[in-house]
């Protein structure tokens, strides 16, 4: 029984996504699954991958895959088809850096304002959504765990090239798909207004998502500053029935996604952050999308957030540090900002509307 539903939910996942390592062309654009019909196909699970499943890409104005596209690139999250471990924490990632050993977690709505709450499934949930065998996780879970105690950490990371892999491409690409479409979920639970967000804007908050989980709630004035915006619509008294402020409000949340000034302040708010610096590729690419005009001059909103964030300093001895400003000085070369086609993510964001996943 178990394989029967495996293959039963690997066909629905295929269906949905092109699968880059395979021949098998796309579904049409206006294609979409049958819910109605999964009931009786599709095994009853963790309510709360099914609900991720079917809800996730609703409303959303870019194209899944191309979000795929950019987590998988080396400059953000990458492409192992082995277990490894973390650089900082060591736990156990595969694929575009989905986490393969988290527990289901709690994670209550602060934002009494924002209805759409959030979806914390255990790894286990989201490697059997994506239609693997939860003996093959399991296994590798034990592999990489004999690894860890005879390699550490630091032998770990430099034997990564070198292992054999323990999924294949397709494999890899469905558990990036799931975690996307969590990454997406809980993006309106950080946002209230999500749905008013232009599509790069949409693509930035689920990539913070994806990358930070649940630490981008520390990331507060970030979030005080996406949720706020529409607080200049409630200045009236407080006297004011919820009616007569209903108008303004929805005309704030039509403006917000095309206000350059609040962007840019938005965008300066992650720009102070010890990830930006840290994660300094990674983070001009992801907020540069936050600019309105992006989809119009990426290279040149990525260009003007890699002038104002500077990479993070590290403290060294002092004759080393001179040491190292030496040679900088001498072999440098201009440096290269963000990551690959950027007139190719414009097209994409200009021509593509929202496809059936």
């Amino acid at each position: 029984m178990r394989i029967t539903n495996q293959t039963l939910i690997y066909a629905v996942l295929v269906s949905a996504i092109a699968i880059p390592a395979s021949a098998q062309s796309l579904a049409p654009a206006t294609e979409s699954i049958d819910t109605s019909t999964l009931a009786t196909q599709v095994p009853s699970g963790p309510p709360t991958v099914q609900q991720l499943l079917e809800s996730a890409t609703t409303g959303i104005k870019f194209d899944v895959r191309d979000l795929m596209e950019i987590l998988r690139d080396h400059r953000h999250e990458g492409w192992v088809l082995a277990a490894y471990p973390d650089p900082k924490t060591a736990q156990p990632l595969i694929g575009a850096g989905v986490s393969l050993d988290l527990p289901a977690r709690p994670h209550p709505q602060p934002d009494p304002l924002n209805p759409h709450g959030f979806l914390e499934p255990s790894s286990a949930d989201l490697w059997q959504a994506a239609g693997l065998d939860p003996d093959r996780l399991r296994t590798i879970l034990d592999q990489f765990q004999h690894r860890l105690a005879a390699w550490n950490k630091k032998g770990f990371r430099k034997r990564i090239k070198t292992i054999e892999p323990q999924i294949n491409d397709d494999e890899a690409t469905l558990l990036l798909r799931v975690s996307a479409l969590q990454a997406i979920y809980n993006a309106r639970g950080y946002c209230r207004c999500f749905d008013q967000l232009t599509p790069s804007q949409q693509m930035a908050l689920s990539q913070l998502v994806y990358q930070m989980g649940v630490n981008l709630q520390e990331f507060n004035q970030f979030l005080d500053q996406i949720n706020n915006y529409t607080q200049i619509s409630n200045n009236a008294g407080d006297t004011e029935s919820a009616s007569s402020t209903h108008a303004p409000l929805l005309a704030a949340q039509a403006s917000m996604a095309t206000d350059a000034e609040y962007w840019k302040s938005v965008q300066q708010s992650l720009v102070q952050s010890q990830w930006a610096r840290l994660y300094r590729v990674r983070a001009v690419s992801v907020i540069a999308m936050l600019d309105p005009q992006y989809i119009d001059a990426p290279s040149t909103a990525e260009r003007r957030i890699a002038l104002l964030l500077h990479p993070a300093v590290v403290h060294q001895r002092r004759v080393r540090a001179i040491a190292t400003t030496t040679r900088v000085a001498a072999h440098s070369s201009p440096a290269r900002h963000g990551h690959s086609s950027p007139a190719s993510r414009r097209s994409k964001l200009r021509q593509r509307t929202k496809r059936g996943v």
